[in-house]
């Protein structure tokens, strides 16, 4: 496994630098949360899931939810690495007749699987998926990509119960853990911990890894993968908003970031910088 790590590394890094490059053509956008949320992305298409990228539709997919659908961002950029849409197509973000809205609609790009945004709403839709698939005898999982922003939401917990009762093996919950939202810190607009006690008591595997720790997202996936059926499985994944740029880490509000023009190139060519000094170590 530690060999796939150095490539998987490769992989964020360039998730993220198409995402800096996206929120560049608009001035503006959920840039923090694709920086934090790169790692995982990049394990999700670079390792985990089973897809074709010629192919989008492909019966036997895995299929990836992005319930968060604010996190579009993110996703093109995944897409894109995967070689699903054009990397050309980036220039295009956010702009009348893209392929690349600024949140997630699945009419419009291809491996977008709903449209996602209105918060709570992906685990449902996921769950009657992995239901579905089960009973036709199709081996493909559902990963359900959500924020912890939708642990707000009672449909989150409805479905999290449903889950349990059908024993949906076949269904994996990844649950970004930023502690931050539109109003505030998650955790202080509704708090939320025990956070792995409450999924563990609603019955589902649970495993909690540092998002932004490469190889342990990349050993929670490979442990969700081989667990075998009956329960379904979460990977709780603390991260760290704008992760890979310290200027935006540590900015106070950074739910949406809007920049100065220069400094989108500043948070290109330090990104680009440490990437370098990373791979000289």
């Amino acid at each position: 496994m530690n060999e796939l790590v150095p490539a998987l590394r490769e992989r964020a890094y360039r998730i993220r630098r198409y995402a800096l490059r996206m929120g560049e053509v608009q001035g503006q956008g959920y840039i923090g949360q694709a920086l934090g949320w790169a790692d995982v992305l990049a394990v999700a298409y670079g390792h985990a899931l089973n897809y074709r990228a010629d192919d989008p539709d492909w019966e036997e997919r895995d299929r990836f939810l992005l319930s968060h659908g604010h996190y579009a961002i993110a996703f093109y950029a995944a897409l894109i690495e995967a070689g699903i849409i054009s990397e050309s197509e980036l220039e295009t973000y956010g702009s009348d007749d893209s392929r690349l809205p600024m949140s997630g609609m699945a009419a419009y790009t291809p491996g977008m699987e709903i449209s996602g945004g209105s918060l709570g709403q992906g685990l449902p839709i996921a769950v009657g998926m992995a239901l579905g698939l089960r009973r036709k005898g199709n081996p493909a999982f559902v990963y359900n990509s959500m924020s912890d922003g939708e642990l707000d939401e009672g449909s989150t917990w409805e479905a999290a119960m449903a889950a349990s009762h059908h024993g949906l093996g076949n269904l994996v919950c990844l649950v970004d853990i930023n502690n931050q939202q539109a109003d505030g810190p998650s955790s202080k607009v509704l708090g939320f911990e025990p956070l792995a006690d409450k999924w563990s008591s609603f019955g589902w595997h649970v495993q909690r890894v540092d998002g932004n720790d490469l190889p342990a997202v990349l050993r929670a996936f490979d442990y969700a993968r081989c667990l075998g059926e009956g329960r379904p499985r979460v990977i709780l994944c603390d991260t760290l908003m704008g992760k890979g740029v310290p200027f935006l880490e540590t900015r106070e509000k950074n739910h949406f970031i809007r920049v100065d023009p220069p400094e989108w190139r500043k948070a290109l060519e330090i990104l680009d910088q440490l990437q370098a000094e990373g791979a000289r170590k």
